[in-house]
């Protein structure tokens, strides 16, 4: 466990050391306040369903650059070959790099919760139903970061690990789009693997099993494959 950390630690350093970490965060932030004040001002509510509708779009586009260089920096770099012969096992290795990465999201995330407080002073919103909301996203966010991360997992090269990203998280995003070419078992399987229909369910207060279940079964599958991934020299 205190491999996992060290490493978590140290991915998460690497993002406060990186400019374009930065620029991402500031960004995000900046492009984030604009939706909120305008969404706010058009209708008019106290909650945050359509602010968390938002983020959960924007974050397909920003997470890939967050995740893009986890492996594919240390494999062009070549410190993955010295990283893989020391005592730390494969499985730390992408546990904690995971975990850093997902504590920089979470920080990311955390900035927004200014929101809450902004709706609470002006009016009454449901509580249970945003902390729901920002519980999902947080989920839906670790998800991305478990797939950005195996596809950096791939390749040497960081753009390619960012495409092959967006790839994946635009087809479970937009998934939902090919129901009506389909029927019966497919049709439920596509529906169940779109990521939309269960962060919906969060975003409007609804906290169902089946909704945990995909997320945390999405993640953990993502991560043995990333460790599968970074064993077999035919992706180094």
């Amino acid at each position: 466990m205190s491999k996992i950390m060290a490493i978590a630690k140290k991915e998460l350093a690497t993002y406060f050391k990186s400019p374009i970490a930065y620029v991402v965060l500031v960004l995000t932030i900046v492009i984030f306040n604009l939706f909120f004040f305008l969404i706010v001002e058009e209708n008019r509510e106290a909650n945050l369903r359509d602010v968390f509708k938002v983020m959960e779009f924007l974050f397909i586009f920003i997470v890939p650059l967050l995740t893009m260089k986890i492996f594919a920096e240390e494999k062009a770099s070549g410190t993955m070959e010295f990283l893989m012969t020391t005592p730390t096992t494969n499985t730390a290795i992408v546990l904690g790099k995971y975990l850093g990465s997902v504590l920089f999201f979470s920080f990311l995330l955390g900035l927004t919760t200014i929101y809450y407080f902004i709706i609470e002073f002006f009016g009454q919103p449901g509580r249970l139903t945003i902390v729901s909301g920002y519980l999902g996203i947080w989920l839906e966010g670790a998800l991305f970061i478990s797939i950005g991360m195996l596809a950096s997992s791939w390749t040497k090269n960081q753009i390619i690990a960012a495409i092959s990203a967006y790839m994946m998280l635009f087809l479970l995003y937009f998934s939902t789009g090919f129901i009506k070419y389909f029927s019966g078992t497919a049709e439920l399987l596509i529906r169940y693997a779109g990521t939309w229909s269960h962060a919906e369910n969060f975003i409007t207060g609804l906290i169902t099993t089946s909704d945990l279940v995909y997320y945390l079964t999405g993640i953990l599958i993502c991560i043995m494959l990333t460790r599968l991934s970074i064993e077999n020299r035919l992706w180094r």
